[in-house]
């Protein structure tokens, strides 16, 4: 884990994870949230919806935008403040999804980024991400 500082943080500046989604993720997803929906749990159940199949909660990908805003941009001890999310596509057990998090704008603390999750090539959402950034620590 690291920080990029407030005085650091500049439009353009990006990070980026990959993740690849595993069933255990599904299952953990859906214990903490309480989240049963069996689009997510049941083959037969979900390849009857929109989805033709199971896929993973949108809300997990939203999970891989905070991680990268935790830990990379702006990283230990931001704060993540709110979130406009669209969904585009959606996700499946075994997708490695690439999330890529870059600072628009900085004002004050107050730090605007783009964030887009995708799959190869195929957008699964976009996010604008407000958080507050860390000050860089007093020398003692």
């Amino acid at each position: 884990m690291t920080s990029v500082y407030l005085d650091e943080l500049k439009p353009g500046l990006s990070a980026q994870m990959e993740r690849t989604v595993t069933e255990h993720d599904v299952q953990l997803f859906g214990e903490a949230t309480g989240d049963m929906n069996p689009v997510h749990f049941d083959e037969e159940f979900a390849k009857r919806t929109v989805f033709r199949g199971r896929v993973a909660h949108g809300a997990l990908s939203i999970g891989y935008i905070s991680a990268l805003l935790g830990t990379q941009l702006p990283g230990n001890g931001s704060i993540f403040l709110s979130a406009s999310i669209v969904f585009k596509t959606p996700v499946r057990i075994g997708d490695v999804v690439t999330t890529t998090a870059t600072v628009r704008e900085v004002n004050g603390r107050s730090v605007v980024l783009d964030c887009v999750c995708k799959v190869g090539d195929r957008l699964v959402l976009e996010s604008e991400a407000h958080v507050l950034a860390p000050r860089r620590p007093a020398k003692e």
